[in-house]
């Protein structure tokens, strides 16, 4: 009888709550409060997007433009392929920054406001896969910058300082970059219920404060333990290894 009570007990805790008068009380007025502020990232949302839009608009007008005065100087004879090439290279430039700041704008939004199915197809679910996005397409567009400066070179020693300044960069970025994916994975890979349970709750219940369940409490103090063991294993560790030979 007392397995069958413990059974019940258990599942009506992990069970969701429904909504109604719970519901309304479930979080305190500062927590509302607090929970409700994350709408100001609208305003950043705003401004972001409309760079990004004023960007793709800029970069079409600019293909337009180029395109004609190509078709228009291979009619009449003049074809500077050079001169082509950067311009259509400046237009990628300006392409890919409009994505920079459109993966900013929609990141934020899915991140703060609500999940948006274009970030989970980009994989864009956490802050640390927004950081890495962003990373990718700051390096091609330093890449592509570089292309400009490499076609237009003209023996200075300018574009050499260039290529090592750029290498050094890419390489940090790309530690970073790899860095942040793994601690990202491992996150995710820690805690998946209780990230699911946490968005759940904030975007489809408008709950803002997160509740403990009995599980979620004994699965971090065990984390909290195995933490310790492993900081006290690691200090008699270094303990046998200062530990002269002779009073061993």
């Amino acid at each position: 009888m007392s397995s069958q009570t413990r059974l019940s007990g258990s599942s009506a805790a992990t069970q969701p709550r429904p909504h109604g008068r719970d519901d309304a009380h479930h979080d305190s007025r500062l927590a509302r409060l607090i929970g409700r502020s994350r709408n100001i990232i609208l305003i950043a949302v705003a401004a972001v997007m409309i760079c990004a839009f004023s960007l793709f608009l800029l970069g079409a007008i600019l293909a337009a433009q180029t395109v004609w005065t190509a078709w228009s100087g291979v009619l009449a004879g003049h074809v500077g392929t050079t001169d082509l090439t950067l311009r259509f290279l400046e237009i990628v430039t300006v392409m890919l920054k409009a994505v920079f700041f459109y993966l900013i704008g929609v990141g934020f939004y899915s991140l703060f406001i609500s999940p948006l199915n274009v970030t989970v197809a980009l994989g864009v679910e956490t802050l640390n896969d927004l950081e890495t996005k962003i990373i990718s397409v700051v390096i091609v567009i330093m890449a592509v910058s570089f292309l400009e400066r490499f076609i237009d070179w003209q023996g200075r020693d300018e574009v050499l300082w260039s290529a090592g300044a750029l290498g050094l960069v890419v390489a940090a970025l790309t530690v970073f970059q790899w860095q942040t994916h793994r601690a990202g994975q491992e996150h995710k890979h820690q805690h998946p219920d209780i990230l699911e349970r946490a968005k759940v709750e904030m975007f489809e219940r408008a709950h803002e404060e997160h509740e403990i369940t009995p599980d979620e409490a004994d699965l971090r103090f065990d984390e909290e333990e195995a933490s310790r063991r492993r900081g006290e294993a690691r200090e008699a560790g270094e303990r046998r290894r200062k530990t002269p030979a002779r009073q061993r």
